[in-house]
């Protein structure tokens, strides 16, 4: 596999990976396909893998500002009053793995493994969205074809379609039976192997992308219903890699952070929201998230005004991110999509289609399964259900606490973002971060400084509080 012209190999690699996570270096020289002429399928099966679930994370460590999971220790942080900040790690990131990809299906095509070649359409289109829902117009066509170094960029619609179509061929090459090469089962580190969960996975990114054009009147409810019905069936299903150098990369936050290395710390707007500040309701999830102070509260950190304790921040009067967590512990996995999200998917999609009572199933069910996933009790999982607050009836449903419970359910995962411009951020007391560097909410970012003084076909960048095509 000849790397020689290839767009995503003109970046600048020694920038990119002094800017990319030590878990980067998980693979040793002979399971590298960026470092040796002839990567097998199966070592392109483990390094694009691990980057998909390395790069979920990265851009949620971005984008878990904008919808105020997290809030920066510092006054006036670039990402947390939306100013104009340069993500070209991120971009070098997204388009490296995309590269990987790229050759793995080229490889699969050329061996007849249809089982590789549909799970690089999956992992392709999952980074599509990625890219194109921060930055809107993208490279895809030109960028891998070793055809020219300044590539053409597509525009946000050709880019979500094509993320759709990826899908669609990711299934059909997925239920062949007759690949040449199997799906290795040590190599693949988000499914281990198994087609059936790639195709499940498949339909539930694909009902993730029908659902994010509520806004547009191409809209299909009943589409997003018929992904949904062929995708997770519990947490078990659920998409997650699990492999790192050392630990989990919100658990390197949160073991910095205890070192006076400060980040990860938590936002108000989610802690008012599960101590019972908000909604007079204590969500048992919240001590299954987070760790309390010295006090024995949780108390988050208002976005855009930093640390108002002492300066050396030795008094955890406030919450992080914790690595005594199940979702951010040392060795738990990143989660790209999960069970619970579908049933939340399920429960927009039924309820906008008139359907109450399959939306409301779904949504005490994806309550029920995101508890679970968290190891909540029993006991107090019940009690939170059973909530009048929460147990409303079929009748009483409302998109405001679908949007609610689906905020908890995607905590430090990029989707959050898009459900937030979905929704206008219009959850329980949102508002902007102090000092913020908008009037309003942000809707994008900026094109990257690594891309734009390469290639001159980089579009200057929108003011970041203007909508992506599917946002307006």
């Amino acid at each position: 596999m000849k790397k020689i012209v290839r767009y995503a190999l003109a970046l600048t690699m020694l920038g990119a990976a002094m800017g990319l996570q030590s878990c980067e270096d998980y693979f040793d020289l002979n399971d590298n396909p960026n470092l040796v002429p002839e990567a097998p399928l199966s070592a392109l099966l483990s390094t694009t893998t691990h980057k998909t679930g390395l790069n979920s994370q990265r851009v949620a460590a971005t984008t878990s500002f904008f919808v105020q999971y997290v809030a920066s220790p510092t006054a006036g942080s670039g990402t947390d009053t939306y100013q104009v900040t340069d993500y070209t790690g991120t971009w070098d990131a997204l388009y490296l793995a995309m590269a990987d990809i790229y050759d793995m299906r080229q490889k699969g095509i050329e061996e007849g493994a249809s089982d590789y070649v549909g799970v690089a359409n999956i992992l392709m289109s999952y980074h599509l969205s990625l890219v194109t829902d921060l930055w809107g117009d993208a490279p895809y066509t030109e960028a891998f074809n070793n055809s020219t170094l300044t590539p053409a960029f597509n525009t946000e619609e050709e880019l979500y379609a094509e993320a759709l179509r990826l899908l669609d061929e990711g299934i059909a090459e997925l239920q062949k039976t007759d690949s040449k090469v199997v799906l290795d089962d040590d190599n693949d580190l988000i499914h281990g192997g198994d087609k059936d969960s790639w195709i499940k996975t498949a339909y539930a990114l694909k009902a993730r992308l029908l659902n994010k054009v509520s806004k547009k009147p191409s809209y299909d409810p009943a589409a997003v219903l018929s992904a949904v019905d062929n995708s997770y069936e519990s947490n078990a299903d659920d998409a997650e890699m699990a492999v790192f150098a050392l630990r989990n990369p919100w658990a390197e936050v949160a073991r910095s952070n205890a070192s006076l290395i400060l980040g990860g710390w938590l936002s108000e707007q989610l802690v008012n929201q599960l101590n019972g500040t908000t909604y007079g309701v204590v969500d048992p999830r919240i001590s299954r998230i987070t760790d309390p102070t010295v006090t024995g509260t949780y108390v988050g950190t208002p976005n855009g005004v930093g640390n108002v304790g002492p300066a050396n921040n030795t008094v955890k009067d406030e919450v992080y991110i914790s690595r005594n967590s199940p979702l951010t512990g040392e060795a738990s996995p990143i989660t790209i999509v999960s069970y619970a999200e579908m049933k939340f998917v399920e429960a927009e999609a039924a309820f906008r289609a008139g359907d109450s009572q399959r939306a409301y199933t779904a949504y005490l069910e994806g309550i029920r399964a995101h508890m679970d996933k968290l190891e909540v009790p029993v006991a107090e999982r019940d009690a939170y259900l059973n909530n009048t607050a929460v147990s409303v009836g079929a009748a009483n449903l409302t998109l405001d606490l679908i949007f609610k419970e689906k905020y908890v359910v995607t905590y430090l995962n990029p989707e959050a973002w898009n459900d937030a411009r979905r929704y206008n951020y219009q959850y329980a007391d949102f508002t902007l971060p102090v000092n913020a560097a908008l009037p309003t909410f942000i809707r994008r970012v900026a094109y990257p400084q690594g891309e734009s003084s390469k290639n001159p076909n980089t579009p200057d960048s929108p003011v970041l509080s203007e909508p992506l095509w599917w946002d307006q």
